[in-house]
Parts: structure tokens; C-alpha cells; sequence
């Protein structure tokens, strides 16, 4: 078991100033994996203070950018060290099934911190523009100043870094507010801004509950909120923001559809939905849960479907054979169960999974992988975002019905198209209303851009666009 009795406030370990606990619980049979102070209002107050002190007055945003740069090379230098350690605890955590999460603690994040570092290098942090014979004009790229950065619990680290990374490479501090569920990983990973040797106030990580994370961002001190989670969060977050005038960037919901056409070749959909529809139990914002389908190959692509999820391997996420582990709480596991009652409710056809827990499985947060056919876009289990492996799959008559359908949605965050064509799939991909959008799953690179257009959020995330959302524009004319 894995007990810390500090929290880290201004790039230090302090007492917490209240007594309560966070206990962290396996979702797989309930044991106690850890215990984390869960932080008080009076912990976020040192934070913002530690963090505004850092910013007006220390080294941080007066290092040049190369000396920023160099700290946070040796902190990803550190973090690879600990990478499979990472791994499993988090799944400990969250039930994160550890091929995922080593995937992502060994190469995901590395990846995404290298495009960071990339773009930071290559950046010209004070532009010249419209040069005269009597003067000259800057565009300087300044630090927005002292960010609240709240993450949730999905995918702690990657959550966080690809906040954390861009701030600090900016020249910005940070107060990073952790999940409850996660709050383990995320003190583990203190100890990497510790030893990383960051400057005094530059770096805090504080795990709380919803209430905390309300109060950091409508605190007076905090410049910047960087939020990811629900659309339903995003909201309150950005009225708050609003009513303060803070700059803010939103990761959120999404119900991603991947249209297959008729040419696809039906094995590489297949293989490819595995991971971009049921990845980290599709507890994932950009899982492709809407599968649209043509009439002509609809009970192909159903059978399909139905082949490979009741081929996953349901069970202990510890297990690295596990392919789909438990829920991340009680309360989610009941919400995806209320889903899937609802879409038998709506008329949508079973094909597999259901209600029934998964066999042998009788402790933990477990759902079996489900899937209805027959399902029409109007429905609730192909409005909402379920956030838990139950997929749909929706007939179209054509193209643009099948555009039709994937652009009629709140969200507007991923998605994907599969056929034969490279070309025709890149040109059908440009008519989708999507942050993301990949053909015949190829992966995206760390050096372009992720976030959503509509209610999925606001602002960019990875490489030269990441950095920009915590840089302020200012012009120097001389």
C-alpha cells in the first residue's frame, strides 16, 4: 500500500491543512491500493500564492527559453526512468488495463512531451514584423501567468503533462488539481517535478474533489484554467471564467462516429475499432462509439463487430492478457448498465453483452462489452456520451448521409472514416465537423493538434498550437 502524508505546495512537501483522507480502492476487488491528503481551500490559497510569488517575482518566467527547456528535458528524462511504475499504479487505480496504460506511461506521453519540446525549440519567442526605415515592431510571446490546470482521472498523466509541459515551457506556474481516484500517480509524479529541480513555487499538485476544483479556478490569484473532463464541468468552468475575464481552454465530451464505406477492407475496420472505439475500457472523450455503417455491408460490419468484442479479454486490468478491466467507480459502472437498459428500452437490437456481469467476475466495477445495431441517430445511446465500452452501430444510404449523421451531434471532438481510397477518405474526412479525424486508423502525430469543435470544447492541445494557449500577445514598437 502506497501512503503520502504531504501534499506538494510551491515545490515543496507540506503538511495538508485539513485532516481529511483520500482513500484510493482497486475497482477490481475493492482493496485499499493507497492513501493522499485531500486538499483544502487553505491548500489551494499556499498553491496560487507559491505559484503568483513564482511568477511576479522568481527566475521561472525571466529563465531564457533554453533554460526552460533544459529543466523540463531532465524532467521527462526522470519520468521515463519511472514509466512502468506509473503504469502500475494507475491502473491500481483507475482499472486502466496496463497494456494501455505502460502504452501510454512508456510512449504516449514521451511522444507527446518530445512534440512540446519540439515546438519550443523552434519557436521564435519575439518576432519581428512590418520592419520601416523608422521603426521596427515585436511581437513578443509572453507567459499568460499562473495556471490552474484540472484533470481527470481516465488518463492521469497524460492528462496532466500535456498541461503542465506547455505552461512550464512557456514560462508560466502551475497548480495542478488532481482526481480523487487518481491521487496516488498524481503525488508520484511531485516526486518527478521534485527531483526534476523545477524553482521554489514554480510547481504544485494538489488531488481533491469537485469542490476544490471550483475553488481553484474562481480564485483571484490564477490567471489561466486549463480543464479537461465532462462537457457538463466545462460549462460551469467557463461561466466562472467568464464572470473573471480568465483565459481558458476546454478538453471535453465526445461521441465520435467512424463511417465505414462501402470499399473498406472489413478486417482492418475491425482491428482498428478494437482500440479506437474500446481503448482504456472506452472510458475515453475520443473513443469511436457511434459506427456508421452502409445498408449494403450493415449485418457484415454488425457480425463483425460482434466477433471481436466477444473476443476481448474482460478481467483483472493488472493482467496484461486483460484487454477491458472494471469501471472506474460504482456510480460509473451503474451509469453504463442504465445505458444499456435504455437502448433496449429505445428498440435498438442486442447483439452482444448486455447486463449480466462478465463470468467469473463476480467483485468489481465490470461491464460486458456491448453493442446494439439497429440503432437511429435520434436515440439517446447515440446522443450521449456513455463513457464505457457500448457501442452503436448506425446504417447510412450514402455519403452524405452518412456526413449527415456523423456532423448531427452536440460533440465534435473525433472520428474516422475507412476505406480503399487514401485520397477519397481524406477528402470525405474534410466534411467532418471533428477536432480529430482518422483514415483507416492511422495514429496522429504529437506534433499536431487535439481538442473539439462545438461542445467539446474550446482551445488546442500538443505541439505549437498546445504551447499558444498559455501565451499572451504583446507588441513592441521602438
Amino acid at each position: 500500500m502506497i501512503e503520502f502524508d504531504n501534499l506538494y505546495v510551491g515545490g515543496r512537501w507540506v503538511s495538508p491543512a485539513g485532516d481529511e483522507v483520500l482513500e484510493v480502492r482497486s475497482p477490481h476487488d475493492g482493496s485499499l491500493v493507497g492513501t493522499a491528503p485531500h486538499a483544502a481551500p487553505a491548500d489551494v490559497d499556499a498553491a496560487v500564492a507559491a505559484a503568483r510569488c513564482a511568477f511576479d517575482d522568481g527566475p521561472w518566467p525571466r529563465f531564457s527559453p533554453q533554460e526552460r527547456l533544459a529543466v523540463v528535458e531532465r524532467f521527462d528524462k526522470l519520468y521515463a526512468a519511472r514509466a512502468d511504475e506509473f503504469a502500475a499504479l494507475i491502473t491500481a487505480e483507475n482499472g486502466s488495463p496496463l497494456w494501455f496504460t505502460r502504452w501510454l506511461c512508456r510512449t504516449g506521453v514521451p511522444e507527446q512531451t518530445a512534440g512540446y519540446l519540439r515546438a519550443a525549440a523552434s519557436l521564435d519567442w519575439d518576432e519581428r514584423v512590418g520592419a520601416t526605415d523608422k521603426s521596427r515592431t515585436v511581437v513578443r510571446r509572453a507567459p499568460v501567468g499562473v495556471v490552474a490546470a484540472v484533470i481527470p482521472w481516465n488518463a492521469p498523466h497524460q492528462s496532466a503533462l500535456t498541461k503542465l509541459v506547455p505552461a512550464l515551457l512557456v514560462g508560466c506556474t502551475v497548480v495542478l488539481k488532481a482526481s480523487p481516484e487518481t491521487a496516488l500517480d498524481a503525488l508520484a509524479l511531485a516526486e518527478v517535478f521534485d527531483a526534476a529541480g523545477f524553482p521554489e513555487g514554480v510547481v504544485s499538485i494538489v488531488p481533491a474533489g469537485r469542490e476544490t476544483s471550483e475553488y481553484l479556478v474562481a480564485h483571484p490569484g490564477v490567471d489561466k484554467i486549463a480543464f479537461t473532463g465532462s462537457t457538463a464541468a466545462g460549462r460551469r468552468i467557463a461561466s466562472l471564467a467568464g464572470e473573471q475575464l480568465k483565459r481558458v481552454s476546454l478538453e471535453l465530451g465526445g461521441k465520435s462516429a467512424s463511417i465505414i464505406l462501402e470499399d473498406a477492407d472489413l478486417a482492418v475496420v475491425v482491428d482498428g475499432l478494437r482500440t479506437l472505439s474500446l481503448g482504456n475500457n472506452a472510458e475515453s472523450c475520443v473513443a469511436h462509439t457511434r459506427i456508421l455503417a452502409p445498408r449494403a455491408r450493415y449485418e457484415e460490419v454488425v457480425g463483425a463487430l460482434k466477433s471481436m468484442m466477444d473476443g476481448l479479454r474482460v478481467g483483472d486490468p493488472a493482467d496484461p492478457e486483460t484487454f477491458i478491466g472494471p469501471m472506474v467507480r460504482a456510480d460509473q459502472q451503474e451509469r453504463v448498465r442504465s445505458y444499456i437498459e435504455l437502448g433496449i428500452a429505445e428498440g435498438a437490437r442486442l447483439v452482444t453483452g448486455g447486463l449480466e456481469r462478465p463470468a467469473g467476475l463476480d467483485d468489481g466495477y465490470y461491464v460486458r462489452p456491448t453493442l446494439f445495431a439497429d440503432v437511429d441517430n435520434t436515440m439517446r445511446i447515440a446522443r450521449e456520451e456513455i463513457f464505457g465500452p457500448v457501442l452503436v452501430v448506425i446504417p447510412f444510404d450514402d455519403e452524405d448521409d452518412a456526413v449527415r449523421i456523423a456532423n448531427d451531434s452536440e460533440y465534435g471532438l473525433g472520428g474516422g472514416v475507412w476505406c480503399a481510397d487514401q485520397e477519397h477518405g481524406m477528402a470525405l474526412a474534410r466534411r467532418i465537423r471533428t477536432g480529430t479525424v482518422s483514415v483507416n486508423g492511422a495514429p496522429p502525430t504529437f506534433d499536431g493538434t487535439f481538442g473539439g469543435f462545438k461542445n467539446s470544447g474550446i482551445g488546442r492541445e500538443l505541439g505549437a498550437t498546445g504551447l499558444a494557449q498559455y501565451v499572451e500577445y504583446q507588441t513592441i514598437s521602438a
